[in-house]
């Protein structure tokens, strides 16, 4: 993978657009990236995580912490990456979530995340004449699934292998063996067998429950079975054979009772035939002796039912006729109904017309004809009377409209004549405002290098109780440095004089000596102190080694402060304090009258436009009022015209009444009352007709029934209900006395005895053979249930205990399994199986990065993977040691000194990005970069760390380097350098 261009704006310092050409460094093969501390130099490697995955691991995921602080509402938020992989050309586009202005109205709205992923397509023309861009993905999610197959990089593999952040080096080589597995596991996706490790513990766990499930059911069968034996004690660990035994013995105990049934039921059956015998002859003769008592009792009832037979017939004869006589009825009463109404009818219409009772009015029929005309000719009158009021209301409001169209015309012709004047005011204010605004810039740029040189005098006073501070730490860390160095050069001294007392401890009598050979030792060396050990003066150097970092960390928080101290006196341009804050005071002053008046133009302008506006507007309103003015006056006339034209037509039709509208209402009751009388008159005629037909239906009725008259007729009706239960009544006694003779009629009936058989004796003996059956029977139904139930226990214990040998086998395996897997015993590395894979994975990173630390080293160091038993038996496998050539022994990589610390790290953070990039398919890393503290590291292993950053150009690869070590920027002419700007954000220089 090669990163080409990186493309940004309102993210982290980083305010305007800021563009880098990583391929200007292809020739150099090592850039440097410099600036101030919080310039915005990681902030390039954050926006290159952002834009491949959208999310920055130092944010913790918070999006609106990538937008910059120093960003306006409208300000645009974005990170544009191009990068190759393989031959292929990628761009991608990504936004954060932020706060950004509305484009419609006030405010601020919230702009999603979004993203866009190109790549270059030759088929495609681009703006610039080459190839352009065909768009692959648009939206984050799709994205992401886009760029997960072409760069099969996690982050963190990401961040392992390409973009080397601060303190990633160390971490991974001082960690303990649980943080490097939670590290490996990440870059290399072994999490799946942690899973199974998980899941065989489980398996064991389950499949241990499940056999104590098992066998707490079998002894639960045993339980069950036991009381239907003669033995009920429940063994131990019950076996099939137990199980079968007990069913022998059940099932023969239950052979006995079903013999003792069968012969219960035989004698049942025989007593149930011979009182079924007896009880059928006695049924008979019962049956035969009702009969007759019956037959006696229909027949004293005979004369009855006969005299209810006649009045039966009487009465469906007078039911045929009662339809007509009804019809009768109902016709004269319809009649002396209408009779009534007509008396009323005319009586009305004597009322209306004012003619006394019994004198001969007019005829009511031939009035309706001239009642009719009059109101015909009325009707068109009338509405026009009926429009007066709102007419006269209409004039009303137009008078009012005409008076205040003349009340507005004279008030628009006044303020018309105001305005010149008032515009001419306006003008000359304009004038004097804008000569003051053209201050601003002037004044404005004034307060901001008075602000700069006030905040320089803040700088300088803070900063100098810090430089005397960081001078006299220098001094202090110097002299303790010189003291540690004359103190190891005296146990260095001490050491060689010791050797020869060394020696001499050594010899023994009669042996040569080593250096010598002589067996003889007259005048052996003697130690005046205790002799010295290579520990001591391994620990001496150690000591000094610490001091000499301390003395260098000194010397450069000195010299920044030394710096930032020069940088601030400079910036203060030599002026005092007091001659600052007045400057500042009289700019200040000068800039609020500038923009007071820059504030004040806008509102200026504004009214004088209104003004002119409302000039303009008044002239035209002029003109439409003095039309709504003749308007007015035209409507008020026709409207007056229009109200005398009606008022003199409604007079010549009111013919003695108060107004047309009355008269038409006395019209209309006379023609109401007039139809009311010939409507009556119609239908007493026809009630008068209905009666003479209903007389004659009646009168033929009776005769053909037979009736003398209809009171004859009335008399022999009956109610409905009377006529339905004589009739039931006769049914009943026919049906009867036809059952009873059929009964007696019956061959079963004949020849019985006369005498009634007794059932007792018979009835007793079923009895007590229905009880003896039932108990037998009970006894040997409840021996089946219980046969029936311990054969489904027993079945289901053999099951049972087969099923418990095949799960003990599994259980067994599986917890064997188990442990292995998980680094229990027999597994006497206490590793787990995550573990070992992830240890092969080291040992893997570990050759690659010692091809470069033996080398970094001149072959004194290489590291190597430590399996063995942690303390406690606490779990392994992932341990790092280093190995030291001098000692020929393996020690903690937390002896290491500082600068072989970083070169150790550096080698195995090297060797880590070679293995994953191998691991994701060998994708080539044709850029790096390095945030690391280069400054800790003393001259000669910053040379040897340079040469083998510098072995990896090697390939066309491009190494970018963040750094403030001065001898860097000297050996790296290639740079980037971040600029912080007077106000806060910063910009890219290449």
């Amino acid at each position: 993978m090669k990163i080409k261009r990186l493309r940004l704006a309102g993210f982290g310092p980083y305010k305007n657009e800021q563009l880098i050409d990583f391929e200007r460094f292809d020739d150099d093969g090592i850039f440097l990236i410099t600036g101030k501390t919080g310039a915005g130099k990681s902030s390039i490697l954050d926006a290159i995580c952002f834009a491949l995955y959208g999310s920055v691991p130092r944010y913790d995921g918070t999006e609106p912490q990538l937008r910059s602080d120093h960003c306006d509402e409208s300000d645009p938020t974005f990170v544009e990456l191009e990068f190759v992989v393989g031959e292929a050309d990628y761009r991608i586009y990504r936004t954060p979530r932020y706060e950004r202005a509305k484009k419609r109205g006030g405010g601020t709205t919230t702009s999603q995340p979004d993203a866009q992923l190109d790549v270059r397509d030759d088929s495609i023309a681009g703006s610039d004449g080459g190839a352009g861009w065909r768009g692959v993905a648009s939206r984050p999610v799709d994205v992401g699934n886009e760029l997960s197959r072409v760069l099969p990089l996690t982050q963190d593999q990401f961040l392992q292998v390409i973009l080397l952040a601060q303190n990633r080096f160390q971490k991974f080589l001082l960690a303990k063996t649980d943080d490097r597995r939670a590290v490996l596991r990440s870059l290399f996706g072994t999490s799946r067998f942690e899973r199974l490790e998980s899941e065989l513990v489980a398996r064991r766990k389950h499949l241990g429950d499940e056999l104590t499930a098992v066998q707490q059911q079998i002894h639960g069968f045993a339980t069950t079975v036991a009381p239907h034996r003669a033995d009920t004690a429940v063994p131990a660990n019950p076996g099939v054979e137990w199980f079968h035994e007990a069913m022998a013995e059940l099932e023969q105990v239950g052979a006995v009772a079903a013999d003792c049934a069968t012969a219960a039921d035989s004698a049942f059956a025989a007593a149930t035939e011979a009182f079924r015998e007896q009880s059928d002859l006695r049924r008979r003769q019962d049956q035969r002796e009702a009969a007759i008592l019956k037959m006696e009792r229909l027949e004293s009832a005979g004369a009855t039912v006969e005299h209810a037979r006649r009045l039966l017939a009487d009465a469906r004869r007078a039911a045929r006729v009662w339809p007509q006589i009804r019809a009768r009825y109902d016709a004269q009463g319809a009649l002396d109904t209408a009779v009534a109404a007509e008396q009323r009818a005319r009586s009305t219409w004597l009322q209306v017309t004012g003619s006394p009772e019994g004198t001969n009015a007019a005829d009511p029929t031939a009035s309706i004809d001239a009642l009719l005309g009059s109101l015909g000719s009325l009707n068109d009158v009338r509405e026009a009377e009926l429009k007066l009021p709102s007419l006269a209301g209409e004039i009303l409001r137009s008078d009012e409209r005409l008076q205040h169209a003349l009340d507005a015309l004279h008030a628009a012709e006044t303020h018309l004549a105001e305005i010149p004047a008032q515009l001419q005011s306006l003008d000359a204010e304009f004038a004097a405002a804008t000569l003051l605004a053209a201050r601003h810039d002037e004044s404005s740029a004034e307060l901001d290098r008075l602000e700069a040189e006030n905040s320089a005098v803040a700088d300088l006073a803070s900063l100098e109780p810090k430089l005397r501070a960081a001078h006299q730490a220098e001094k202090a860390a110097s002299a303790a440095h010189r003291d540690l160095a004359l103190r190891y050069d005296r146990l260095l001294t001490a050491r060689l004089a010791g050797h020869a007392a060394e020696l001499a401890a050594s010899l023994v009598d009669g042996e040569p000596c080593s250096v010598c050979g002589s067996p003889e030792h007259p005048n052996p060396a003697a130690a005046d102190a205790p002799p010295l050990t290579d520990a001591d003066i391994e620990a001496a150097r150690d000591e000094l080694s610490s001091t000499h970092s301390a003395l260098d960390a000194a010397h450069d928080v000195a010299q920044k402060l030394t710096l930032s101290h020069a940088d601030a006196r400079a910036r203060t341009h030599n002026k005092t304090h007091a001659h600052i804050l007045a400057a500042l005071a009289v700019a200040t002053t000068t800039l609020d009258d500038a923009r007071a008046a820059t504030a004040r133009l806008a509102t200026l302008d504004d009214r004088r436009s209104a003004l002119r506006a409302e000039l303009d507007e008044a002239t035209a309103q002029l003109a439409e009022l003095r039309e709504s003015r003749d308007d007015a006056t035209a409507t008020v006339t026709t409207l007056r015209s229009t109200r005398h034209a009606i008022t003199e037509r409604v007079a010549r039709h009111l013919d003695g009444f108060a107004s047309v509208t009355e008269r038409v209402n006395r019209l209309t009751v006379e023609l109401t009352a007039a139809r009311g009388v010939n409507d009556a008159q119609a239908e007493r005629r026809e009630r008068t007709t209905a009666v003479e037909l209903a007389t004659a239906g009646v009168t033929a009725q009776l005769a053909e029934e037979g009736f003398g008259t209809q009171a004859d007729a009335e008399a022999a009706r009956l109610p409905d209900a009377a006529m339905m239960a004589h009739d039931a009544d006769i049914r009943r006694h026919d049906d009867e006395i036809a059952g009873v003779r059929a009964v007696l009629a019956e061959p079963a009936l004949a020849e019985l005895p006369d005498s009634l058989i007794d059932l007792s004796e018979a009835q007793q003996s079923l009895e007590s053979a229905g009880t003896a059956r039932d108990v037998a029977l009970a006894a040997s139904s409840a021996l089946s249930e219980r046969i029936s139930h311990v054969s489904a226990v027993v079945a289901s214990a053999q099951k049972k205990v087969a099923d418990s040998a095949t799960l003990l086998t599994t259980q067994k395996h599986v917890r064997e399994l188990a442990a292995v897997i998980h680094g229990e015993e027999p597994n006497t590395k206490r590793m787990r199986l995550e573990t070992y894979v992830l240890a092969a994975q080291l040992e893997e990173i570990i050759a690659a990065a010692n091809l470069r630390l033996r080398t970094m080293t001149g072959a004194r160091y290489a590291l190597e993977h430590d399996d063995s038993v942690q303390f406690r038996g606490a779990q392994s496998g992932l341990g790092l040691a280093i190995r030291d050539e001098h000692t020929g022994r393996a020690r903690p990589t937390h002896s290491l000194s500082g600068g072989e610390t970083f070169l150790a790290s550096l080698a195995l953070a090297l060797g880590l990005a070679e293995t994953v990039s191998n691991q994701a398919g060998g994708i080539a890393l044709d850029t790096l970069f390095v945030d690391e503290g280069f400054g800790s590291l003393d001259s000669e292993t910053l040379e040897t760390a340079m040469s083998t950053l510098d072995g990896l150009r090697a390939g066309g690869r491009t190494i970018g380097l963040i750094s403030h070590v001065e001898s860097m920027k000297e050996q790296i002419p290639a740079k980037l350098a971040i600029v912080v700007s007077s106000r806060g954000d910063s910009s890219i220089v290449m």
